[in-house]
């Protein structure tokens, strides 16, 4: 009877669907870095114009609006191949013989998609962090890009003469060795790896401005199929580009690679 009984509450378990042998646990998650709302002065993104002529961006006082976790360390090559093994990401651009390298050689089309299958597969949000949640990660690492000279209309020569020598010493710091994750660098929050080889993507998109003698916006807009990607100095790529060395809108030197890293909203 003890025999028929088992079987039958065997049975039963089995029509619920339910099996205490084949259940699946949650993947472990990536190592994550807490990042709350505090403010910080941050030079804003974008392509900035006075009377038609390019200026640096303004600075302005600038807050991530809620808590958010960032990846510690960029998708590893590893991590891709696990998405690529399941069928919800591309093969990527970059090399694919060393699970430790960060990956390189995807688009943001393509950085959606993992973050996709990462929210999927843990049933949390994952998503691009934008371009000031990514300023915040990176902390004292990130590097201003401006030129440090607006456009004058009597005299265009200063300014040519200061993106001479801007993108002169972005040739000469330009790092084209993709190291493995963790390895190039960590700062003051516990983020790794930031301003190497790899350019990061985030969901920003580009915008254009353009503003009067005072510095008040005249005009405003985005262009949502170019995005901007954070490294070295900021870029601005088009979403289906994997290898920004080919082009795609980035200005001046391009990046070296294209990576990413995801962020996890607050529950």
């Amino acid at each position: 009877m003890q025999g028929i009984a088992t079987l039958v509450a065997g049975a039963a378990t089995a029509a619920l669907g339910l099996s205490f042998w084949s259940f699946d646990p949650p993947p472990a998650l990536p190592p994550l870095v807490q990042l709350d709302p505090a403010p910080f002065a941050h030079r804003l993104d974008g392509d900035w114009q006075r009377e038609g002529r390019p200026i640096d961006a303004p600075v302005a006082t600038v807050s991530i609006p809620a808590p958010v976790q960032i990846m510690a360390m960029p998708v590893s090559v590893g991590d891709w191949m696990t998405c690529v093994t399941a069928g919800a990401c591309a093969r990527p651009g970059g090399p694919t013989d060393r699970a430790d390298l960060p990956v390189t050689g995807v688009s943001w089309i393509d950085a959606n998609a993992y973050a996709r299958w990462m929210s999927d597969r843990t049933g949390d949000t994952w998503r691009l962090p934008s371009d000031v949640e990514w300023t915040h990660a990176a902390a004292e690492l990130f590097r201003d890009d401006a030129l440090g000279v607006d456009s004058d209309p009597a005299n265009p020569a200063l300014r040519w003469l200061a993106e001479y020598r801007v993108e002169s010493a972005r040739k000469r710091d330009l790092d084209t060795e993709v190291r493995p994750v963790g390895r190039l660098n960590v700062n003051s929050l516990g983020v790794h790896d930031i301003g190497g080889a790899v350019w990061e993507w985030t969901s920003t998109c580009l915008r254009r401005v353009e503003v009067d003698a005072t510095g008040t916006i005249l005009r405003e807009s985005d262009s949502c199929g170019i995005y901007i990607a954070e490294g070295l100095h900021r870029a601005a790529i088009i979403d289906f580009v994997r290898d920004p060395k080919s082009g795609g809108c980035s200005v001046g030197v391009p990046p070296a690679n294209l990576g990413f890293r995801l962020v996890r909203e607050a529950g």
